[in-house]
């Protein structure tokens, strides 16, 4: 077993700062998602994936998918909606990979004194070449290129925006944190950071102003913005959402009174920022009793019309035939056990930890639907999890498949992840059973 900490989200806030890091199977589409090398100046060392839907008019929008820490560009297209809206809607996604380490894995670099100006170098610059790549192979239209991530993709969404506003149009951030919210790489680890430690207030003015720095004599238009987090997330609090609400008003000029609030879904809180013109330029939702453990169903659809690519030009909302957000009904087992190795890493701190389970089916055949069984060890009570439904929070517990990863094709794997509490025992589960089936422990 290894002990690593990590930030995720993809979501692995969707790992603990992840976001999203699952590899599940996708519904078949003719496109594929496609790895590009060369593709630019690459100071951060990144990789990058890209999915460009078979439908799309000549000049296509692009969209910039970000995971969290211990995610890859991969996993967050498998584990996120943005390729099967890409395909109703005709936009290119590039999924970037972040190879930078701070203690964690896979991050994307926030933090450092490079990645906080434009043009200095880090994963900001390694991003902003795939989006001149994706111009120039596929068309793209630089007039519509967006940015969205999770956990650590979230919070380099906040730094895209920031450091390139000339290049970016709008952004959702789903559980990220305003642009210089980490001092350095030695503020970054959520145990420790004063970033994430859940005291950290500054001024809108401040906040502002480290934007309005990040590029200098810039007048041009700002990108609008949209933000996302839960009201339960312990890994990055939720109080971060209202900082990163008081930096982006402050940078169009607006209230810090939201112009319009409702409830789009059950649970879900949005307040909107409009100008004098109407239009909605920072808009917030609060997702309640959510964890570290977005996007779920159905928000991508409202990031992507929030960028206008829906034809609701980003004030109303997904249309009708968007997936709504659910919460599958707890069930019995799907019948039938099933061949399948099961690795699972451990990230832990203090009184907290992570875990990051990845599932293989080493079947002959395929498996529809599935539940994953195990007993957290003693002291051990989950309090939010990712790409999967778990029921009860301690002791004997099942992970039950979501919409999006039920079905697990021959040697086909996913992630799904969770944050629990712990009384000093960060042990990892002794085993696991997939369907009723015993897994081999990679």
């Amino acid at each position: 077993m290894r002990f690593r900490r990590k930030l995720l989200l993809g979501p692995v806030a969707l790992l603990a700062f992840a976001g999203l890091t699952l590899v599940a199977l996708r519904p078949a589409y003719a496109a594929t998602l496609t790895e590009v090398t060369n593709f630019g100046a690459n100071p951060g060392g990144m990789r990058m994936h890209v999915y460009v839907p078979d439908a799309r008019p000549a000049h296509p929008a692009i969209v910039v998918a970000m995971h969290g820490c211990g995610g890859s560009g991969p996993g967050f297209y498998s584990g996120s909606e943005f390729a099967s809206l890409a395909d109703r809607y005709g936009y290119i996604v590039i999924y970037p990979t972040a190879t930078q380490q701070a203690g964690f894995g896979n991050c994307f670099d926030t933090w450092s004194d490079a990645a906080k100006r434009r043009g200095g170098g880090s994963d900001p610059v390694s991003i902003v070449s795939m989006v001149t790549y994706a111009e120039q192979q596929y068309g793209g239209d630089p007039n519509r290129v967006f940015a969205t991530g999770s956990s650590s993709g979230g919070m380099m969404t906040n730094e895209m925006l920031a450091l390139y506003p000339d290049v970016f149009k709008a952004g959702a951030a789903f559980m990220g944190v305003p642009f210089t919210c980490f001092a350095n790489a030695a503020d970054y680890p959520p145990g420790t950071s004063r970033c994430t430690g859940g005291s950290m207030d500054r001024t809108p003015q401040q906040w502002g102003d480290a934007v309005r720095q990040a590029y200098p004599g810039y007048s041009g238009p700002r990108p609008r913005m949209q933000l996302w987090h839960g009201t339960s997330d312990t890994l990055v609090p939720y109080s971060l959402l209202q900082e990163e609400i008081e930096q982006w008003t402050n940078v169009f000029g607006l209230s810090q009174s939201p112009t319009s609030t409702d409830t789009p879904q059950s649970g879900w809180n949005r307040r909107r920022y409009a100008d004098s013109t109407g239009t909605v330029q920072v808009e917030a939702y609060s997702i309640q009793g959510a964890g570290h453990s977005l996007p779920s169903a159905g928000m991508a659809a409202y990031a992507v019309a929030f960028f206008g690519l829906t034809g609701t030009g980003g004030t109303s909302g997904p249309p009708v035939s968007s997936p709504p957000v659910s919460n599958p009904p707890v069930s019995s087992p799907p019948p039938g056990g099933a061949a399948c190795r099961v690795t699972d890493t451990i990230s832990a701190w203090n009184t907290g930890l992570t875990a990051s389970i990845t599932i293989t089916n080493t079947g002959s055949s395929a498996v529809n639907g599935w539940a994953l069984t195990f007993t957290l060890p003693s002291g051990q009570t989950i309090t939010s999890g990712w790409n999967a439904q778990y029921s009860p929070a301690s002791g004997a517990v099942t992970a039950r498949d979501v919409s999006y990863n039920g079905a697990l094709a021959q040697g086909a794997s996913t992630t799904i992840g969770f944050q629990a509490t712990h009384t000093g025992n960060t042990a990892r589960p002794a085993a696991f059973a997939l369907n009723g089936a015993a897994c081999t422990l990679g």
